[in-house]
């Protein structure tokens, strides 16, 4: 008995020994890299949606689990659909972990879309993790007195869809609709952020906005929702969220594989709701540091507790996950790439 317990503890022995010093090495880095310091996390939509929500969120705990206990400073830097923001954390930023960023998914793959002001390759970026898996939809105001998708698809006139750029779920969304399933509508662009794609719609400016996102329904527009003033159309997830009411189902308008493949690329992406990115170049011990942070401030049950009181969700995603997503559409075959850039009107 005593015999087969030794090798056991020998083992367990043997790993903790080799994971101390590795994790003794990237505390050492981070400390040397933010004690005394600030990080500024750079926020590519402006104040007021999801993606401001969640980062000051993150920002508001994260200096307590990264070694050196650095102030943090959120920094909205809206444009180009979060563009913006990943072209400054790929080439403008410092790469010693001074600045993060938060961009959406869509425009994190704006490369493999051939867009070429993506001046950044998806991979090289440092993911850190991801705040929430999220299923987006589009919606309508009631005085558009739209009830439904099929309105849309029947109309005569097109009907309005704001969206803050092309690189965006919103703009990306609306073509969809409009390709796959002959949604007759115009597309808005040149709002700042989704919150001002809401605000537009109220004021009737747009009649619908899609890039609707559940965590961004519920921080932004959970009032409008409660009214009845503000109606989902359209929801995009496999599987139909209550949250979503009696919204239409793409998915089930759908009558091909091609077509369903075509739809996993574009709302796969959806899933990566809130991923934190560093820039290229960063020191793998602080890379390690930064994604162990990210994760355990994801945990924290004050962060926990602030957003239950603003009523979002946290359904975090490691780092190490969102590296090997991004890295899965690249393994994307050509010929689904090719709808969809046409689905997009972009040119090879």
């Amino acid at each position: 008995m005593n015999s087969t317990r030794k090798p056991l503890r020998f083992a367990a022995a043997l790993g903790l020994a080799l994971i101390l010093p590795a994790a003794g090495a990237q505390a050492d880095a981070a400390s040397d890299a933010y004690a005394g310091r600030q990080l500024t996390i750079v926020i590519g939509y402006s104040p007021g949606g999801g993606y401001d929500t969640y980062t000051r969120l993150l920002a508001k705990h994260l200096t307590r689990h990264i070694p050196g206990n650095p102030s943090i400073v959120a920094q909205n830097m809206p444009g180009a659909g979060s563009m913006k923001a990943a072209n400054y954390l790929y080439n403008v930023a410092p790469r010693d972990g001074s600045y993060l960023g938060v961009f959406s998914a869509p425009t994190a793959l704006e490369p493999l879309m051939g867009n070429r002001n993506a001046k950044y390759e998806t991979a090289k970026f440092a993911w850190l993790g991801n705040m929430f898996r999220d299923t987006h939809g589009c919606a309508t105001w009631k005085s558009t007195g739209i009830e439904s998708l099929q309105q849309i698809i029947d109309s005569k006139t097109p009907i309005v869809f704001g969206a803050t750029s092309v690189s965006s779920y919103g703009y990306q969304h609306a073509r969809v609709l409009s390709e796959m399933v002959g949604a007759n509508l115009k597309i808005v662009t040149g709002y700042k952020g989704i919150k001002d794609v809401g605000l537009a719609l109220q004021q009737g400016e747009v009649q619908v906005a899609c890039a609707m996102a559940v965590s961004t329904v519920k921080s932004a527009f959970r009032n409008d929702i409660a009214s009845g003033d503000m109606k989902m159309l359209v929801q995009f997830g496999k599987k139909d969220l209550p949250f979503m009411g009696k919204a239409v189902n793409f998915y089930s308008l759908l009558k091909t594989d091609e077509q369903r493949r075509v739809a996993d690329l574009f709302f796969g992406q959806s899933a990566i709701a809130r991923p934190v990115a560093g820039p290229p170049g960063l020191k793998p011990e602080l890379v390690a540091a930064l994604r162990k942070a990210v994760a355990d401030a994801a945990r924290d049950k004050q962060l926990l507790a602030d957003a239950e009181k603003i009523g979002i969700d946290i359904v975090f995603e490691p780092g190490e996950a969102v590296a090997a997503e991004f890295a899965s559409f690249y393994e994307t075959p050509p010929a689904v790439i090719a709808s969809a850039k046409k689905i997009m009107g972009r040119k090879d």
